[in-house]
């Protein structure tokens, strides 16, 4: 079941208001059918980390697949009035939406990739009303889970081959802010959800014990424990922590003991609140002299990936985790922060003018042209990327100039390897790219980031991965600042 389908209406009002006013605009204008590019992309990595990890390519194939106006879209915006109570859309602007077929090429870096910011994640070329419609719905698609994606790597990375399991629901941002998460938390390589519906949908690992509620509806924890056992005599696992951690301990034990009996073994014990390094290593300390080694201990409440590390360092004897808040909310950066520029438009001639953001914050500048990533690669590690505009020749081995530092500039060896990322998604409006399925997508996660130096990858101060401009790229950027500057200088001076 895929996003469309969950929602079962047109999405093509998943937008921002200014998107369509800008749209009648082209309309209005003539310029509906100029031929843009625009660029999906974002400027830092999240969290303060050294890496990011793409998702939600599939949910934006989705929606692109399926991008038409509806009867209902179009009557809704009928109804809409200006501030002097006129329409606000045209009559015959409605009718080119109704008309609209999505036309577009689309290329996109898979998801699971290892990427890193002002690379574009994905690039747009088609119809510039067609282009800007699209901005809002890929931004909230692909930015979300990037995001938590990538949190979800961090974590797994910090669980350091333990079992990881999302148990976010209760506390992501709304019913589709849980269903995203569990998907892109799948990508980052977490190992089951306990959310029934994503499991469903994209056919994830489920998991999940007991609350302290059912504890709490027994008169003693021990008759609760049993309880539980007698309908779950194989995949029985107990929330100790209800009273007294430690007495709970030990009345998981007693039943453990009446389940060996009855040829059956208790599989784990949950941690939801205390100290979770000494509980765990006093849990373990009385599980194995109790007979039960192979008793799984599983720890949660709000854990992210600095505690699991911090965990790790005291010793704690913990073998799975629980994650949930902060990482289905991307609890310490709540936004990746992702943006969508325009780069270059089609003239009459056919030829292609770079366009490019101006600001006075360099970080702010956009990158003109019509750009790809390229990634080398050398002795089986990732060792840097480099923009460059497919309008310009391009040699393997041709050296990249730091975008925001025209000093730092970085040649390839011959002998490295290289593979371009953004890969073909639509061609003229038709799909031309199938989605691997969500195991292959962690997998991809995975040999991704083995391909990824530590020093990237650690939490605290990590390494910078180089990425920069091909030269002439570089050039053509600079050339294009300078003259609208100029350009703004003499509007100030007249």
């Amino acid at each position: 079941m895929n996003i469309s389908q969950r929602y079962q209406l047109s999405l093509a009002l998943l937008t921002d208001m200014y998107q369509l006013t800008m749209a009648q605009g082209y309309w209005k204008k003539g310029m509906a059918e100029q031929e843009a590019v625009f660029h999906l992309y974002f400027r830092n990595n999240p969290f303060k980390g050294g890496y990011t990890i793409s998702a939600g390519l599939a949910d934006a194939i989705d929606l692109l697949q399926s991008f038409r106006f509806t009867q209902e879209d179009l009557s809704y915006l009928k109804s809409l009035t200006g501030s002097q109570g006129q329409p606000l859309f045209e009559e015959g602007f409605l009718e080119h939406l109704r008309s609209l077929e999505f036309s577009c090429d689309v290329d996109a870096i898979p998801e699971g990739t290892v990427v890193f910011p002002n690379e574009p994640l994905l690039r747009i070329k088609g119809p510039i009303l067609q282009c800007q419609l699209l901005e809002t719905p890929l931004l909230t698609i692909l930015n979300f889970q990037t995001l938590i994606a990538t949190k979800a790597a961090r974590i797994v990375d910090a669980a350091q081959g333990d079992a990881v399991i999302e148990f976010g629901m209760r506390r992501a941002q709304g019913p589709d802010g849980a269903l995203s998460a569990a998907r892109a938390s799948f990508i980052g390589g977490v190992g089951a959800t306990s959310n029934m519906l994503a499991g469903q949908i994209f056919n994830i690992p489920v998991r999940g014990t007991h609350a302290h509620s059912w504890i709490m509806s027994f008169e003693e924890e021990q008759e609760a424990f049993s309880a539980y056992a007698d309908v779950f005599p194989h995949d029985s696992v107990f929330l100790v922590d209800t009273y007294h951690t430690l007495d709970g301990i030990k009345n998981a034990i007693e039943v453990a003991k009446t389940m060996r009996e009855k040829g059956s073994e208790l599989r784990g014990i949950r941690l939801d609140s205390g100290d979770l390094a000494y509980l765990s290593i006093e849990g373990r300390k009385m599980l194995d002299e109790a007979g039960f080694p192979k008793v799984s201990i599983l720890a949660s409440n709000d854990l992210d990936e600095h505690l699991i590390q911090s965990l790790k360092l005291q010793g704690a004897k913990i073998d799975a985790w629980g994650i949930g808040t902060k990482m289905v909310t991307a609890f310490d950066q709540p936004a990746l922060g992702g943006v969508y520029k325009l780069a270059a438009l089609r003239q009459a001639d056919g030829e292609w003018e770079y366009k490019l953001k101006l600001s006075e914050q360099l970080v702010k500048i956009s990158t003109p042209g019509i750009l790809q990533v390229r990634r080398f690669s050398h002795d089986n590690a990732l060792v840097g990327d480099m923009i460059y505009s497919e309008l310009l020749d391009v040699s393997p081995s041709v050296t990249m100039v730091h975008p925001n530092d025209p000093t730092q500039r970085k040649s390839y060896a011959k002998e490295c390897t290289y593979e371009d990322l953004l890969v073909p998604v639509f061609r003229d409006g038709n799909q031309v790219y199938s989605s691997p399925d969500l195991p292959a997508i962690q997998a991809r996660t995975k040999q991704q980031l083995n391909l990824l130096h530590g020093t990237y990858r650690r939490f605290l101060n990590p390494h910078t991965f180089k990425v920069g401009l091909e030269e002439q790229l570089h050039e053509r950027k600079m050339k294009l600042i300078i003259q609208l500057r100029s350009e703004e200088q003499n509007k100030q001076i007249a």
